[in-house]
């Protein structure tokens, strides 16, 4: 593919940057990224990866965007308050890059849906705001041989991994099973600084474009902390994948979606 005149002003950075370059330029554009939840951690993944010319881009998000919300949600403004949050997001990506194509889901994801959801697209990003709904990508993009990328903030921390097919553990090998209700606080009952999920959903944005383009070492294998409170960055090393694994272990018994397996999935943070 030849770029425009314009592609070549706006990817400018791009081109001449070692590791992108014309050849992963044009990886960006013809790819396919999709971002379930187009909140807290949504909007800054949604931004970025529209920025850098990422084909095709799908957001799934059942919600509508509420005042709450922008404390944190940057894709979002006054202007959306009501309207769903897949038609907000695209309609800010539409004004920020007509090189993006949109497929717009206006709808939480189900085990009956998600399969559906995934299949076309390249790489995952995990936005969501509950376990059950974390559970399911993970199981879902397992089962599909998908790539992706999950994510969870709280208060002034952050965490991301990243799942490869065949290259290290998925997020239910270390987190085994979805915790019963009201175990585990999450942001609408302990909060979290507007900012974390800035430069959380951003360093998801970062490991699809990476995967995209082949450049550096993605976060397979291993899990990137972050404390927002001491600035200090630390990385968790995992290796192999969990034998006991109930979606990628020698002995797994989740070969297909059941909805019992999994309550009340949520959308965005």
């Amino acid at each position: 593919m030849a770029f425009t005149e314009e592609q070549m002003q706006r990817y400018s950075r791009h081109l001449i940057l070692k590791g992108v370059g014309v050849k992963g330029q044009k990886k960006l554009l013809e790819s396919k990224v999709l971002v379930i939840g187009a909140g807290g951690l949504g909007s800054p993944a949604i931004l970025y990866l529209a920025a850098s010319g990422v084909g095709t881009i799908g957001i799934v998000d059942g919600d509508c965007v509420d005042l709450t919300n922008l404390q944190r949600q940057i894709i979002h403004d006054m202007d959306s308050l009501g309207v769903q949050k897949a038609e907000s997001a695209g309609e800010r990506i539409r004004k920020l890059n007509p090189d993006v194509k949109l497929h717009l889901h206006a709808e939480r994801v189900t085990p009956e849906n998600i399969m559906a959801l995934i299949e076309p697209y390249d790489f995952i990003i995990d936005a969501v705001d509950n376990f059950s709904a974390k559970f399911l990508i993970n199981d879902a993009c397992v089962l599909a041989k998908k790539p992706f990328c999950h994510a969870g903030i709280r208060q002034f921390y952050g965490q991301v991994l990243t799942y490869v097919p065949g290259e290290g553990p998925c997020y239910r090998c270390i987190f085994e099973e979805i915790p019963k209700d009201g175990t585990v606080d999450n942001c609408s009952s302990a909060g979290v600084i507007g900012s974390i999920p800035g430069i959380i959903g951003s360093i998801q944005a970062l490991e699809a474009q990476k995967y995209i383009t082949g450049a550096g070492e993605l976060l397979t294998g291993k899990m990137l902390t972050f404390d927002g409170l001491t600035m200090r960055f630390r990385t968790v090393n995992f290796g192999s994948p969990s034998k006991g694994c109930r979606v990628c272990g020698e002995h797994a018994d989740i070969h297909e979606l059941r909805p019992e397996e999994y309550p009340m999935p949520g959308c965005s943070i």
